[in-house]
């Protein structure tokens, strides 16, 4: 997504743990795109204090953010009663929690501005419940999906703007470590349908738009046979 935000001429603040991965992504766009401004911060999510601090830096940095994408999330899960609470409440502090400290952190400097695009990450599993290992990852996408549905009715009468994306399954470091998964697309087609759908500033919407608009929406009246071997 920054090799596709960056073409479009945006300057970027790119955040994550592995700083190394970051300085490399940013050494690379600076040289093929020089008029754009790239900054690195190294940002582990689960440090709260961290988080607010790195947002106000880049908004003060880059002259002011103008979109903030809470992308950052854990696919781990263990069928939930098996002793495995541990790695169940790891998925659900960063999926949610960490989520909350960046959407905080985002609609205080949007807030105050009165201006802004707020995207929420979720995934196409916040639709309903899922079974065994995914139990855990679908509830706390549920709570992402409804906590970016939630600030954007706060802000409905103001200019800020924030968008639920709800990805289906795009190829990643997260998916190889699943194994075979179902209607998987290639990184780089399911990072154009997010940018797209980023660029488009909607409410809500389920990426790649084919198969998961269809299968989004007939899992919302899904029979729980159904839902089991989905999950």
């Amino acid at each position: 997504m920054a090799r596709l935000f960056a073409a479009e001429g945006r300057n970027l603040a790119l955040c994550a743990r592995r700083i190394d991965r970051l300085d490399a992504l940013a050494a690379e766009l600076r040289a093929q795109y020089p008029r754009i401004t790239v900054k690195v911060y190294e940002l582990d999510v689960n440090d709260h204090d961290a988080v607010f601090r790195v947002f106000q830096a880049a908004d003060a940095e880059l002259g002011g953010l103008d979109r903030v994408i809470a992308n950052a999330g854990l696919g781990k899960g263990q069928p939930i009663g098996t002793g495995k609470f541990a790695v169940n409440k790891q998925t659900a502090e960063t999926n949610f929690i960490a989520l909350l400290a960046q959407c905080e952190a985002a609609m205080e400097i949007f807030r105050e501005r009165n201006a802004g695009h707020l995207v929420v990450v979720a995934s196409i599993s916040a639709v309903r419940g899922a079974a065994g290992n995914v139990t855990a990852y679908a509830a706390s996408k549920a709570g992402a999906a409804h906590l970016g549905e939630g600030i954007r009715l706060s802000v409905a009468d103001t200019p800020i703007r924030v968008t639920t994306l709800l990805p289906g399954y795009i190829e990643s470091e997260m998916t190889a470590r699943v194994g075979k998964t179902p209607l998987q697309v290639e990184a780089a087609v399911g990072h154009r349908a997010m940018v797209d759908a980023i660029e488009a500033e909607p409410a809500e919407a389920m990426v790649p738009r084919w198969p998961w608009e269809v299968l989004g929406r007939a899992l919302k009246v899904a029979p729980d046979a159904v839902l089991r071997r989905f999950s």
